[in-house]
């Protein structure tokens, strides 16, 4: 009987060893796998922007040959001093700055003052009013672009920056206050209530408590600021007529040549490298906040 009791124990523990071995076995598989997919989606979605860096460094005339020339040859460094010379892209760059700190601020700002209303208080018709401003990012872009440029040039503000600046004042946009209110709402209501108690408004409740605890939420809004601002070429192609006023993406339009101008596809390229550099700069730098605050916006509805 003991006997049989000795072998039936070793007979499970057998079972248990092969179960957990099979288990590690198909859990290592399931993880290759998933490795695998990744990789391969990765290296498909870095395709453009290693064509774009290889073509920054070829000659004109190597850009388009068949097969296409990974490693150029010879690797032409001075496409990129030559780009940047041809057209003053060194006032392209402080105007893109300065359209996109002050855009992104205000942005950042306005998206968390109306985030914090429709957040915090109520109000008759909030939930409709709320209802009402997420509707409109259904609306294409281009459906309001003819409004929006009588709207500015019955202001007289047609070749100025206000056009693409002043706009962020008015909520930030929809998706902005969306996303801030939804982190919002994953604060204890406690935390302002202590704060009142000691003497505190709304005011300082919303500069000195709210700002600091929704920080995630405020880096992902001023990332996604910092990209639109940065790319953004149809805003400055409407608004702004002087040269010297022009951004980088309006700049970089040039290299696509006219009737009779042939288009510089090298030197393009390597303005879009340049442009692209700093969006990647931002997102790497401010990645683990960027997701946090992505992360926690779903938390609550």
């Amino acid at each position: 009987m003991a006997r049989a009791t000795q072998v039936s124990t070793r007979s499970r523990a057998a079972m248990l060893i092969e179960w957990r071995s099979s288990r590690y076995v198909r859990t290592l598989m399931v993880q290759t796998l998933a490795y695998l997919v990744v990789t391969a989606g990765a290296v498909v979605l870095m395709i453009p922007f290693a064509w774009m860096l290889s073509s920054s460094l070829k000659p004109l005339d190597r850009i388009f040959v068949e097969p296409p020339e990974w490693i150029p040859k010879p690797i032409m460094w001075r496409n990129y001093i030559d780009a940047w010379n041809a057209l003053p892209f060194t006032r392209f760059l402080m105007n893109t700055l300065f359209v996109t700190l002050l855009g992104m601020g205000a942005g950042i700002f306005s998206s968390c003052l109306v985030a914090y209303g429709f957040a915090r208080f109520r109000f008759p018709g909030r939930d409709v009013l709320f209802i009402v401003l997420l509707s409109t990012m259904m609306l294409p872009y281009v459906v309001t672009l003819i409004p929006t440029f009588v709207i500015w040039r019955n202001l007289g503000l047609i070749n100025t920056y206000d056009p693409l600046v002043l706009g962020a004042l008015f909520g930030g946009g929809p998706f902005f206050v969306f996303l801030v209110r939804q982190f919002m709402l994953t604060i204890p209501m406690e935390m302002e209530e202590a704060a009142r108690m000691d003497g505190a408004n709304t005011f300082q409740i919303f500069i000195r408590i709210m700002l600091p605890l929704i920080r995630p939420a405020m880096l992902a809004v001023g990332i996604f600021s910092f990209q639109g601002y940065w790319n953004d070429f149809l805003a400055p192609l409407i608004y702004l007529n002087d040269l010297p006023k022009y951004t980088m993406t309006l700049g970089m339009f040039f290299f696509l040549g006219g009737p009779n101008e042939p288009p510089r596809w090298h030197w393009l390229m390597a303005m879009s490298t340049v442009i692209a550099i700093p969006i990647l700069a931002v997102f790497f730098l401010a990645q683990r906040y960027f997701i946090e605050g992505i992360a926690l916006t779903g938390i609550k509805g």
